[in-house]
Formats: structure tokens, sequence, C-alpha cells
């Protein structure tokens, strides 16, 4: 009797105590600061399996507003504070403006959504794809076999001859059972688009890595990365792999081929550390040329951002030459667009081209799309060590320094090959969901990878790091502007004083280059002409440096030929 009373005296305690600590849970969770809420949503929905593009916002905006804390390196401009910019998904709503043969539109409404708690885009969620007014502009605010990657999603091999070795094709002819098994395949891919990132512990040191491919993705900002790669190995003498004949870019847009880098056939270079000019990818071609042990990255940018300058910077091509504005182009020019004339790859999907992918979607179903996608996206991750985002640079830059080991000097820069802001377009959020829907694989490509890379942030650095360390970054940058820069920033083109730092022209762009402050002089004066030099002017110069020789040779030989093509002297009569 006695145990008895026991037993239910101990249990009105333990149901009490439940009580109190249910009561205290909610309570909480209803008393948490903005900032608390916003850690406690984020380890909510760092959880769930893939980012999202829903519909509809509006009924959540102002809950969001008033419960998510600013993150603290957004890209927010002066009066912009506060404001979340509602996203529609374009897959529920567009067509395909093109009309492939037989007439057929390609519906794109049928791809699978994907959903954040409550049908709800956190604009202020770090790795949100909201779309800013300010988005776009760059926030300066080795081996054989794939890399070792946490959580990388799995290779699926093609059912059907693919196009190249990076170009798995839309699957409209495999047989039903093997469109069985990709369809169970892809299933499994898409249900989790976030890679699983484990936890890894760090090590007290690390080595840093000289052996480094960048694929130079268009109108990124990479040409200020490809400044970053060129400083860095040109300060430590390190072997580039640069374009033969002094080229630009290594025979863009052809398939990367081994023979395209100067020294590789002839044996001259030995070994090549890093290899950084604009090439369209192919990996098993790579990394014929490159290390085992070679770091491999690249960068994204939202496509809405992307084509709104690439429209400006290309516009000579045919797909952009008669069209008045970019909407003109989205909703006439792209009606009559022709993949196969010259540079019109550059219209659409690009990102996706430059990756080696096929970027032109054809005729197919839906179902095809969205096999083609997660295709694309397992192949990168194989491929790729790390995908920056350019609306994050310096955050971005944060992470690549932590990957190869490198000092946060190593990875200060000014930006370069940059547009004048007042040739920058704004557009309407109509315009912008037809931009997403036109490039339905590029932006596919973007949400994947700004998911992961807030999951990689956290694995490699953590939150709290990571803006203490762009702080610095940033505060470095402006002592080095205070410096170098004349007037303490970038000039129109043409009032660049040096030849040798005047910036290439292209499209109806105007890119603006630097003067350097006079005075300057050895290591600082050499240091600063880097940060400022243009693509162009630094490749020649790196060309020159690493093939003396040859470049003597070519000079003697254009001599030779100028003197020969002479006109002889007219005769006095």
């Amino acid at each position: 009797m006695a145990l008895t009373v026991l037993c239910v005296i101990l249990g009105v305690v333990w149901q009490s105590r439940n009580n109190k600590m249910l009561n205290a849970h909610f309570t909480n969770n209803t008393q948490r600061t903005p900032s608390e809420l916003e850690q406690w949503d984020w380890k909510r929905l760092r959880s769930l399996p893939a980012p999202v593009v829903e519909e509809d916002v509006r009924s959540q905006k102002e809950r969001v507003s008033k419960q998510l804390a600013e993150y603290e390196h957004g890209r927010e401009k002066p009066g912009q504070e506060g404001k979340v910019t509602e996203v529609s998904n374009p897959f529920n709503t567009l067509k395909d403006p093109r009309k492939p043969a037989g007439n057929k539109v390609i519906s794109l409404t049928g791809l699978s959504k994907v959903t954040l708690g409550n049908n709800t885009l956190h604009a202020r969620v770090p790795w949100s794809v909201a779309v800013r007014p300010s988005e776009g502009a760059v926030g300066h605010s080795a081996r054989s076999g794939p890399p070792t990657m946490p959580g990388r999603l799995p290779h699926l091999q093609s059912t059907n001859q693919p196009k190249s070795s990076n170009s798995p094709s839309i699957l409209g002819k495999s047989s039903p059972r093997a469109r069985s098994t990709y369809r169970n395949n892809v299933k499994s891919l898409t249900a989790g688009l976030i890679s699983d990132v484990e936890p890894v512990v760090a090590s007290t040191t690390c080595q840093r890595k000289n052996h480094v491919v960048f694929l130079k993705t268009h109108k990124t900002g990479s040409s200020t990365i490809l400044n970053i790669l060129y400083r860095y190995g040109d300060s430590r003498n390190l072997s580039f792999g640069l374009p033969i004949d002094k080229q630009p870019a290594l025979f863009y847009p052809n398939f990367f081929a081994p023979h395209f880098v100067e020294g590789f056939r002839s044996g001259r270079v030995k070994e090549f550390h890093i290899m950084c000019n604009h090439m369209r990818f192919k990996r098993a071609e790579v990394v014929k040329v490159m290390p085992q042990e070679t770091f491999y990255f690249s960068i994204l940018r939202n496509p809405v951002a992307m084509m709104e300058s690439c429209f400006t910077y290309f516009k000579g091509i045919p797909a952009f030459n008669n069209m008045k504005s970019l909407e003109d182009f989205l909703d006439n020019g792209s009606r009559t667009f022709n993949n196969s004339l010259p540079n019109n790859f550059l219209a659409q999907d690009l990102q996706t081209f430059d990756f080696g992918f096929d970027n032109h979607l054809g005729a197919g179903t839906t179902e095809d799309l969205e096999m083609q996608v997660a295709l694309i996206i397992s192949t990168v991750e194989q491929d790729f060590h790390l995908i920056l985002l350019t609306e994050y640079f310096d955050e971005s830059m944060i992470l690549l320094r932590h990957a190869l080991c490198w000092s946060l000097d190593d990875v200060v820069s000014f930006k370069l090959n940059s547009r004048r802001e007042g040739t920058r377009q704004a557009l309407s959020r109509q315009t912008a969901d037809k931009i997403r829907a036109w490039n339905a694989l590029d932006w596919r490509l973007y949400l994947h990878f700004n998911a992961t890379f807030w999951r990689r942030v956290d694995v490699m650095v953590g939150r709290e790091k990571m803006r203490d360390e762009v702080n610095q970054l940033q505060d470095r940058r402006a002592e080095l502007a205070q410096m170098c820069l004349q007037g303490g920033g970038a000039v129109d083109p043409s009032k660049v004083k040096d030849v040798g730092l005047k910036p290439v022209q292209s499209g109806a762009a105007v890119i603006e280059g630097y003067n350097l402050n006079p005075g300057l002089d050895g290591p600082s004066k050499t240091l600063c002409r880097r940060l400022v030099t243009p693509e162009w002017q630094y490749t020649d110069i790196l060309y020159a440096k690493q093939f003396p020789k040859l470049v003597a040779k070519q000079i003697q030989t254009a001599k030779l030929a100028s003197s020969q093509h002479k006109p002889a002297s007219a005769k006095v009569t």
C-alpha cells in the first residue's frame, strides 16, 4: 500500500515537471529575440531537403520581416533595409517561349517543386535566392578522379550516347526499362538537392595548395578571381596553363583540349600549377594537363542578373543585335531564337554551357528536363571541390581562402571587368520570371549550389568566424584602395591614363578601370599595379615571363614579316 502511494506521488511530480518544461519550451520560442529566431530558424531549415522557390510568399512577408534579423553582410542598398522581395516560381506559370520542330512548345509547368516550411521563401536567411535590388554586383563589401567531397550526389551514367563526356543528353530515345531506372534514380536524387555535408574535424595545420583549376564562367565576377590567381602565382613564380599563341582564352567555345595549353605538347613546361582562363570544361582532358592533387573550383551567379549583364556585354551577337531591350528579346526574339547561329550560345543557359553541357533544351518532356538537371548537378558536384557565388563574393573568398589554406592578402581584390553603374538596367519582377524560365538549367543549377554554399560555410568556417573574416577582408581592401588608387576607386575607361591598365571594351558595356596613385615605388607599386591590371594585359605579361624565348622569336618573326610587306618607295621623275 505504501509503495502504491509512493508511485502515485512520483507520477504526479513527474507530470508536473513535464508540464513546466513544456510550457517553458513554448514560452522561450515566443520570447526569442530576432537574432535568436534567425539562428533557431536556420537550425530548423538546414535539415530540410531542398532550397525553395514557391509561387506566393505574401502571406508570410510580415512575419519574416519582424522575426528574422538582417544577415550582417547582406547586399541591401540604403533605403532597402527590412524589405523582402517576393519571388514567384517561373516553373509553375511560364512556358519556354521557343517553338522547336513541330511547333511544340516545351512546358516547364511540370518541374518538380521544392518546398521550405509553410511554403515560405525566407529572404533573410542567407542562402535564400530572393532577388534584391542590388543583386548580381560583385560584393566587394589535382586529381585524376572525382574530388572527395562530403555528401556529393551519386553520379548517374547516361543510358544513351551523350553528346560529349560532359553532356548527358535528353533521354527521349532511351528504352522504357532504362527510363524507368532513371525515374527511380532521379527521384532519389532530387528528393534531397542539398548535399548532406557532415561536420569534419579541422586540422590545426593545413597545407597550402598551389595546384588549382578555376573554371572561369562568364559575367560572374570571374575576371576578379582570375586576377587573384594571377597575382598569387606571379608572386611565387608558379607556372600557368596559358592559351597558345597568346590567345585570351583556351579556344573557347570549343571543348578544352590539352594542346590548347602553351608548353604542353612541346614539353617546355614540366609542371603546371594554375589554369584559369576561359574554357569549355571537359574533365577528362583537363586531368591530362594538371596534377592529380589539383583543386577544382568555379563560381555561379543568379541567372537574372547574369543575363542582364550578358545582354549588354554581348550586344553584337545575332540573338541580341536587333533587339531594343532585354524585354524585347524575351518577348519577341526568343520565339525565333536560333541556337546554331555563331555565338548565340551566349544568350541562354551560358553557365551550363561553360560547365560543358548542352545548353539547348530542345524538344522533350518535363521528366526529361528533370533528369537532365539532376545529371548536370551530380556531374558538377563530382568534378568540383567548391562552387562560389557572385552575390556573396566576399564570403566566397573566405571559403576559398580556407579551402586552399591561403592568407587573407592572397584573396583581397578590386573589382575588374566591371560595368559603370549607370549602364545597369533595373528589371521588373515579370522580366525576372521570364529570364528564369528562359534559363531553366542555369536557374536550377544556381538554386542547388546557393543552398550547398551556406552548408559549406557552417562546416568549413562557421557563421561568426565568417563575419569576422569578411570584415577583415573589407578593411584590408579599403586600406589598399587608399594606398593604390587615385581617387580611391574606379574611373571611366576614357580617364585611365596608363595604356597598360586600360580595360578592353565589349558590346554596349562601359568597363571601368583604375589610375594608380603617383609616387608609388618598390613592392607597393608592384602590388598595386598587379591588383588593377586587366585580364588581357596580365595574360600577356605572364606569357612573356613564362616563355621569354618564344616571345622573342615571335617578335623577330613579326618584324621580318612587317619589313617584307613595306611598300616600295615611289620613283621621282
